[in-house]
């Protein structure tokens, strides 16, 4: 998640959360997101693969998803947003600096602030009755949910048991209630490692460790699917192979040719 006001973020950014851009008037789900994308998916194979070093064959065991923009596709904030701006009477000038003392110091994305916690952040800083927070909650949960990709989790699913299949994601606090409840990611994925859980957020190279230990995989072995170019260059820089991903069909068939060493 982004800051309020950071010009570089994706959807994992509320304020939890709140990271709008108000030049673009987006609003971000993540840490550190570029907006720019190549023209096709870019693949770095690791250290363990014959595209660096004579060490042979690529062995692919495992395939780690990110959710936000990757397995679930974004959708506009200002459905969720642009109606509370006008029901509260405020300016654009207003409403964001409003959201931006909702998360002043970007911990919502290592677990420093609780659903409860940053829910009265909200209450406060636009001051909302309890009903109205308790719809402006159900609307946040129904925007960073997005829309499910059905194409790249049915491709997940037939990739198991052959290969281990994981989620990493920048969240905040209650993502895995929500995601869950709506996608039943738990039936596809094991592990799935939240960054408010962990504590530690994408790009931070710990949480690439905690994943590989998580998996039981060497980073070579791992393949990497995130929209977010500096989380994708940190995980090659971890040692994983790492996709930057632009569309679901792009995606699977990089993916595809990894594990098939092509």
């Amino acid at each position: 998640m982004g800051a309020a006001g950071d010009p570089h973020h994706d959807r994992r950014g509320l304020g939890v959360a709140v990271g709008l851009d108000a030049q673009a008037g987006r609003v971000g789900r993540g840490r550190g997101a570029g907006w720019a994308r190549p023209t096709t998916p870019t693949v770095t194979s690791g250290p363990s693969g014959t595209a660096s070093g004579n060490l042979g064959a690529v062995v692919i065991r495992a395939v780690v998803f990110d959710v936000g923009g990757v397995l679930e596709r974004d959708v506009p904030a200002e459905r969720w947003l642009g109606p509370w701006r006008e029901r509260l009477g405020l300016t654009e000038a207003e409403f964001l600096a409003a959201l931006a003392r909702v998360d002043p110091d970007d911990v919502i994305l290592t677990g420093g602030l609780s659903e409860a916690q940053y829910g009265r952040r909200y209450a406060a800083a636009l001051s909302l009755s309890d009903a109205q927070l308790a719809e402006f909650m159900a609307g946040l949960w129904d925007w960073y949910c997005g829309e499910l990709d059905h194409e790249l989790i049915g491709f997940a699913a037939s990739l198991r048991p052959r290969y281990a299949t994981a989620i990493l994601s920048n969240s905040a606090d209650g993502a895995r209630r929500e995601e869950q409840a709506r996608y039943g990611f738990a039936g596809l994925f094991d592990p799935i490692i939240y960054s408010h859980e962990a504590g530690l957020a994408k790009p931070d190279p710990r949480i690439y460790a905690l994943l590989c230990d998580r998996l039981g995989v060497p980073p070579g072995d791992v393949v990497f699917l995130d929209d977010v170019q500096d989380n994708v260059d940190a995980a090659v820089d971890f040692g994983l192979r790492g996709l930057l991903h632009r569309s679901a069909a792009e995606s699977i068939d990089a993916i595809s040719s990894l594990i098939a060493g092509i």
